[in-house]
């Protein structure tokens, strides 16, 4: 399988922005053990303004661009020398690429971006992708990593996309607020009531949310790759997902 996992940055870092170093060095190797059994997999990753907050001492998540683009060049050092030093471990060779915007729709762009992704597969590395937000303004503001993920699973023709984020899934209702929501195990189709379900990013950290997952899966959607939205707190859940076992919510044409 080609398999495409995102991980958002409240998986990646604690509150205050550092590293969760136990539950990162977790999900590094059982990546590296999927990527062992023969799959094909390539990392969207979250955490680069996150983890430069932490690293610089800043006391909050800056909010003019200059400081978030600072913040972004420092992160994604620590960011890719945390991969590398860990999937090393286990004998994986990362590669990093950095993507705006043009390069998903600028028809020339995107067909070298692709190119090179599939050439870093096939010489056995795991690539780890991020947008580039030290230099494209634009998406620093609208942009998002679950759409990305969607993106580059839609662009490489991937089978599955696993978006790990502080939720356990889709829900009923917002379960922070409604003790009755159910988790939605199951979905084929995301239309106006489902998108009606959406709230807003659950933490000050990253900048998804609901609303961007569900984007996210009507890409999938729409080009036959199945997603599924699982809580990165338990890493082993790529095991279970893999393995077919009921973790988060999942979206395919197969769910009849």
């Amino acid at each position: 399988m080609r398999i495409v996992v995102k991980i958002g940055t409240s998986t990646l870092a604690h509150p205050s922005g550092h590293l969760h170093i136990r539950r990162v060095e977790t999900l590094c190797k059982i990546m590296s053990d999927i990527k062992n059994a023969g799959h094909e997999v390539i990392l969207v990753s979250s955490g680069a303004i996150g983890m430069g907050v932490g690293k610089l001492g800043l006391r909050q998540r800056p909010t003019d661009i200059p400081s978030k683009q600072a913040a972004a060049a420092v992160g994604q050092c620590e960011l890719m020398y945390t991969y590398d030093k860990l999937f090393g471990e286990y004998h994986h060779t990362v590669a990093q690429l950095l993507i705006t915007r043009d390069d998903t729709v600028n028809e020339k762009r995107h067909s070298n971006f692709i190119n090179t992704l599939n050439r870093l597969l096939e010489l056995g590395t795991l690539p780890i992708i991020n947008e580039n937000d030290t230099i494209a303004t634009d998406e620093i503001v609208i942009g998002d990593n679950d759409t990305l993920a969607a993106i580059v699973a839609k662009s490489i023709q991937a089978d599955l996309l696993v978006l790990l984020s502080d939720i356990d899934g889709l829900y009923t209702a917002d379960p922070h607020k409604d003790e009755n929501a159910v988790l939605i195990s199951r979905v084929n189709k995301v239309d106006e009531q489902l998108l009606a379900l959406a709230g807003v990013s659950s933490t000050t950290q990253g900048t998804g949310g609901m609303v961007t997952k569900l984007h996210a899966a009507e890409i999938c959607l729409g080009c036959g790759c199945d997603m599924v939205i699982a809580n990165g707190s338990r890493p082993e859940n790529l095991y279970d997902i893999l393995d077919g076992k009921a973790v988060g919510t999942t979206f395919s044409e197969k769910c009849l």
